[in-house]
């Protein structure tokens, strides 16, 4: 059986999935675009309509929300909080909060200061959805209050991936002063795993 393919650009929301591969040693065929893809990779559109990262490639099925193939990449591992056991629903809470809530407000950032022309850039949005992804950052650090180690069912999740991912990309664009003191703690954590480590020396290594 063919391997699946995951379409990244380098530190998108497709880092998600490489890093969740790496966690659970799945051999996937990395193919990573140059960012933003719509418009330096038009070829891509044959792959994934809408032309973003991640595309999941497995047998005939296309996969392309992060949090989703996070899940398929997780199903039957440990990094899966199974129905039945504590913490399930808010494991799947986080799942949705990871993109919904905390990379949207990021991506709006990123827009406006790397990917729209300067004279289209909006110093106000930027600021704007700094306070605003601050403001749902405290969920995270409300979590780890009690001196938890990570997110849900007392071990590392892929809703750590998910979750980490936003911290992380939060580092990267300026935002990383919005993290409270035990979040930066956790985001080490993760960050500091061999998985996320391999990953990010992957698609330093494609790019």
């Amino acid at each position: 059986m063919s391997r699946p393919i995951l379409y990244h650009c380098a530190d998108a929301r497709s880092l998600r999935c490489l890093w969740a591969a790496e966690e659970v040693g799945l051999d996937v065929d990395l193919r990573v675009l140059p960012f933003p893809p719509r418009a330096l990779a038009p070829e891509y559109k044959e792959v994934n309509p809408l032309k973003t990262v991640p595309g999941w490639v497995e047998g005939d099925m296309l996969l392309t929300e992060s949090a989703a193939i996070c899940e398929r990449i997780a199903a039957g591992t440990e990094l899966e909080v199974r129905p039945g056991e504590a913490g399930y629903w808010p494991y799947r809470n986080w799942l949705h909060r990871s993109d919904a809530t905390l990379t949207f407000p990021l991506a709006i950032m990123i827009r406006y200061t790397r990917v729209e022309p300067r004279d289209r850039r909006l110093a106000q949005a930027v600021e704007d959805y700094k306070a605003f992804f601050g403001g749902r950052a405290r969920s995270i650090e409300a979590a780890l209050a009690d001196g938890r180690e990570w997110l849900c069912a007392g071990r590392f999740t892929i809703a750590d991936v998910c979750v980490g991912f936003a911290g992380y990309l939060a580092t990267r664009i300026d935002a990383g002063d919005e993290l409270g003191q035990a979040t930066q703690a956790w985001l080490e954590r993760c960050m500091a795993r061999p998985a996320f480590q391999r990953a990010q020396q992957r698609q330093a290594r494609v790019s």
